[in-house]
């Protein structure tokens, strides 16, 4: 686990999965929730809560993904930050390693998830990026669209941009610092989650939002619509590669329409007028065009080529219906699977999918739902599999740390901890090396260890459901993950 250059400009999480971008407004017991009938939306998302849904695809924007590049590691499309002047004080010059190439000015000289720009007023400040949450370091460099399973959102970053302004030394900069630090300060107790490694988009989303008015996206101090619980769901975040066969963003499948203009919503922080979405927006076609470049680092270890062969079949027999097929004529179906089939943590989808959510009815009557749409649906996307052995913890919480224990329930463990280094990938288990605790947080004093555990015991950390390997033999479920290995 690495603490970012992000804990001094706040919101490592600004990206919607990010993966994600709904609230969480349970209360219900997770026994209790079962899924609601959505109604209909133009044939997508439509279903009684029992059946697969089809997604279909939606029309996308043409882009040029060179230019797509510079804007997502040099434009300044979330356009508030930290003076430059106290971030230097604070942070200096990257290590190589974590810098990216065409980077320009300054942002050659930065960490791959922040970004320098200059401000209206002529202030340059440092904020985050996409990247952030969706790249991850590594001992070779940074892997572009890997989601970050290490990061520390875990503290108050409110604390940091009160500490920051202490240092401004104009009032240009006071009035930059305050700016962004007021986001800050109104987002930052709804954003710290109980445990390392999972993502807080959700609840970031919910409350930028909520203090947003949805026809000039001016800024308000004070809520103008219902704010999520201050506890976030938990979320693993998607690797980016996958976009180019997905039809709807998110777990849910709930983003639907224009995807780069749901991207681009990752910048609510500081977009105060439709005028400046206007302009970051023109630029996201271009984005969503450099994403659908991506593809999967290739396994760094040894393939059983005939296991994986016979792996295949196995995948062919038992998976593909809902996670397509791999190789030279490739496929995927593009599903939402109810939850009664499924049976994962339900508290993401009660949060996220649910019609009457003042998130989804506030980005579809803003400029965000002009060309993009929140449509609720009755469960969870099966996600294309590309890159699967890379992608580890597992589930769409990040609850199954190995491979080998997703596909054998018997194996998941109840509380566990692991290193956050990369160098302890497990190459047989395929996913992290973890120590097996037979305790939760509560039974744990160390505040800086208490955080470091995955406890399934708590809501929305559960590592239930998608038992379906459970009904393979060993021998089929040991094949399948060489097969698992090689997509």
């Amino acid at each position: 686990m690495r603490l970012s250059p992000l804990l001094w400009i706040g919101l490592l999480s600004l990206v919607l999965e990010a993966s994600h971008a709904e609230p969480r407004f349970a209360s219900q017991p997770l026994a209790s929730v079962s899924p609601q009938p959505t109604g209909t939306d133009t044939g997508a998302g439509a279903g009684s809560g029992s059946e697969r849904i089809h997604i279909p695809a939606a029309p996308q924007r043409s882009g040029d993904p060179k230019a797509g590049y510079d804007t997502l590691v040099n434009a300044g499309y979330v356009s508030c930050g930290v003076p430059w002047s106290i971030y230097r004080m604070a942070m200096g010059d990257a290590p190589e390693r974590l810098r990216l190439p065409g980077r320009r000015g300054h942002n050659a000289r930065l960490s791959y998830e922040v970004t320098a720009l200059k401000t209206p007023r002529g202030v340059e400040v440092v904020t985050a990026n996409c990247l952030g949450c969706h790249a991850t370091p590594t001992e070779n460099g940074v892997v572009i669209g890997l989601g970050n399973s290490a990061l520390d959102l875990t503290e108050d970053f409110s604390t940091f941009a009160t500490a920051a302004g202490l240092l401004v030394r104009n009032s240009d900069e006071l009035a930059e610092w305050w700016r962004w630090s007021s986001r800050v300060r109104a987002v930052g107790s709804y954003t710290r989650p109980d445990t390392i490694g999972v993502n807080s988009a959700d609840n970031l989303a919910a409350v930028l939002a909520a203090h947003r008015d949805p026809d000039t996206l001016e800024w308000s101090d004070e809520p103008l619509h219902e704010l999520p619980p201050r506890e976030p769901v938990p979320t693993d975040v998607p690797a980016w590669w996958l976009l180019r066969k997905k039809h709807a963003m998110f777990h849910t499948g709930i983003g639907r329409g224009d995807h780069a203009r749901l991207m681009m919503s990752a910048s609510m922080l500081c977009t105060d007028s439709v005028e400046e979405a206007e302009r970051i927006d023109n630029s996201f076609d271009d984005v969503r065009a450099y994403l659908a470049t991506l593809r999967p680092p290739k396994y760094p270890h040894p393939i059983n080529r005939k296991l994986a062969a016979e792996g295949r079949d196995v995948f062919e027999a038992f998976c593909s219906e809902c996670h397509g097929t791999y190789g030279d004529k490739e496929s995927y179906p593009n599903l939402i699977i109810p939850l009664e089939e499924v049976g994962t943590d339900p508290l993401l989808w009660q949060s996220t999918a649910r019609e009457g959510l003042p998130l989804v009815q506030w980005f579809n009557s803003s400029f965000y739902g002009s060309t993009a749409r929140l449509v609720p649906g009755p469960g969870y996307v099966a996600p294309p599999l590309d890159g699967i052995w890379a992608t580890a913890p597992y589930l769409h919480n990040g609850s199954v740390p190995t491979l080998e224990a997703l596909l054998d329930s018997r194996k998941r463990p109840k509380y566990w901890r692991r290193s956050f280094s990369r160098r302890d990938f497990d190459p047989v288990a395929v996913g992290w090396k973890h120590q097996v605790l037979d305790h939760g947080k509560s039974a744990e004093s160390d505040p800086s260890l208490r955080k470091r555990i995955y406890d399934t015991t708590l809501p929305g950390y559960s590592n239930i459901g998608h038992t379906f390997g459970d009904e393979l033999s060993d021998s089929q479920r040991h094949v399948l993950m060489e097969y698992l290995k090689a997509l």
